[in-house]
């Protein structure tokens, strides 16, 4: 279910609880309970490695300096380069295109357990 709400498959979500990203509750028979804060910390997970290409490590590094300030520094850096594009002057586009194209990384099966061996 909770995969579902997050367009993610189940054992997206149990890779990013080992790697310690989300902690959901358990039930007494152990089913995972996720709260609201662990999926809107997937979606950032997936936003961060999906369209800005950070690895689980760097999530990781992101997730504990939010921590540790006890500021929202995802928000201000998602929130961030648009505002500096609009304040240089430049139109939203602009802002919101990168610079260079990143050149795409050939991802195998254990990097994307989304993806069938087909597709790779």
């Amino acid at each position: 279910m909770a995969a579902e709400l997050v367009s993610v498959h189940p054992r997206t979500l149990r890779i990013y609880e080992g790697e310690g990203l989300v902690c959901p509750a358990r039930t007494p028979t152990n089913i995972r309970l996720y709260s609201e804060n662990d999926l809107r910390r997937i979606l950032w997970i997936r936003h961060l490695t999906q369209n800005l290409g950070v690895n689980l490590a760097g999530v990781r590094v992101l997730f504990e300096l939010e921590e540790r300030t006890g500021m929202r520094l995802l928000e201000q850096l998602y929130s961030e380069p648009q505002a500096v594009g609009q304040a240089d002057g430049e139109s939203e586009e602009a802002a919101a295109a990168p610079a260079v194209k990143p050149r795409a990384a050939r991802r195998t099966r254990s990097q994307d357990p989304d993806r069938t061996p087909k597709e790779i």
